[in-house]
């Protein structure tokens, strides 16, 4: 027990959480209680199959937050919100969700003592993500409507009685998903030139140029990157410019058709002079299968859409750019869509012996 309790307290003091890690630009004080599971710090992984098709010297990292704890983003934001809302005395915290968010808030609320309500839309929610949501112990309601009006839900639910709203118009998480742009810039030593990143609820694309602008003020990096946002072809609303009624993807996670930080997200693109651009669930699928059968990296789907769009784009990327890819999530969460769309061979019904094992491999 002495030697693993030393482990242990090696091990947190190698990496302490993301609030412990940015506690100078973050809203906390010594007094508030940190609510963690070690959650960021995830790796910044070079991409060279990705960079080929790009060429010009180009180079390709993915910021792969599918590491975190509940094998999402949304833990960075969801460590701050939830810390906050016991600091405030909360007993219970409430979400609307396409699935990892909901996981996340179960997550950090029961670890902080608080009771989960999540609102998910019936039947839109990728069975790995509810399934942590589950087990985690939230109480999960599926209403028979889409995210946005889960939204409206939670939101006058937070109005009207005692329970914390903890969706990414809680500001505090936006406060904690700036900090996968310190980690950018700590990994690289500067900005990178371009940022692509999957948008939903455009809360994350928002959350990092402010990190970056932040980062960027206290002169840890010299220059700011060109924010590229990718929106499924059937939800981009903000590349059309007007919210979409009914979003439809493939890319369940980014299936929103009226993003809560639109406001904030259009002016993130605006000031560093980036865009939005839709990426069909073709696109998608294929940058999802390149970076698992290619890289050895399982995003869900939406996450790929950042890669997806930045091959899209690829002719724009100048030469010698440094170009980040945000995967917002694991591909654990969505075990269906890898098996319905995998290209691998799933060869059942085999005799187990060696003539026919060694037949159905080809030799």
């Amino acid at each position: 027990m002495t030697v693993s309790l030393s482990v242990a307290k090696s091990y947190r003091q190698a990496w302490p959480g993301l609030i412990e890690a940015y506690r100078d630009y973050l809203p906390v004080s010594e007094k508030t209680p940190v609510v963690t599971l070690l959650e960021g710090n995830t790796p910044l992984i070079p991409v060279p199959t990705i960079a080929e098709r790009i060429g010009r010297e180009v180079k390709v990292f993915v910021k792969y937050d599918g590491l975190n704890p509940t094998g999402s983003f949304k833990d960075r934001g969801m460590t701050m919100a939830i810390t906050k809302a016991k600091e405030a005395g909360a007993k219970a915290v409430i979400c609307a969700s396409t699935g990892n968010t909901s996981a996340a808030a179960a997550a950090y609320a029961k670890r902080g003592g608080m009771k989960p309500f999540v609102l998910i839309p019936d039947g839109y929610v990728a069975l790995g993500k509810l399934a942590q949501a589950l087990l985690y112990g939230a109480e999960v309601l599926a209403i028979k409507g889409n995210f946005d009006r889960a939204l409206e839900i939670v939101r006058q639910m937070a109005e009207s009685y005692p329970i914390t709203l903890v969706n990414s118009v809680n500001p505090y998480r936006l406060e904690g998903q700036k900090t996968g742009a310190f980690e950018v810039v700590d990994a690289l030593g500067n900005a990178p030139d371009w940022l692509c990143i999957p948008v939903g609820n455009a809360g994350n694309i928002t959350a990092y140029w402010m990190g970056f602008c932040q980062y960027h003020q206290a002169g840890k990096c010299d220059r700011l990157p060109r924010m590229m946002g990718f929106q499924a072809a059937g939800a981009a609303p903000l590349v059309h410019r007007q919210p979409v009624t009914h979003p439809e993807t493939i890319a369940t996670a980014i299936r929103i058709g009226n993003p809560a930080s639109w406001d904030k997200a259009i002016a993130a693109q605006s000031a560093s002079q980036g865009s939005f651009k839709a990426v069909t669930d073709a696109e998608i699928l294929d940058a999802y299968r390149l970076l698992a059968s290619l890289e050895g990296i399982f995003c869900e789907p939406a996450s790929a859409a950042s890669v997806a769009g930045l091959l899209q784009v690829k002719d724009q990327v100048p030469t010698g750019a440094t170009v980040v890819c945000v995967l917002t999530g694991n591909g654990l969460k969505d075990p269906d869509t890898a098996i319905k769309h995998s290209n691998s061979q799933f060869k059942q019904g085999i005799d187990a012996e060696l003539a026919a094992v060694a037949k159905a491999m080809g030799f």
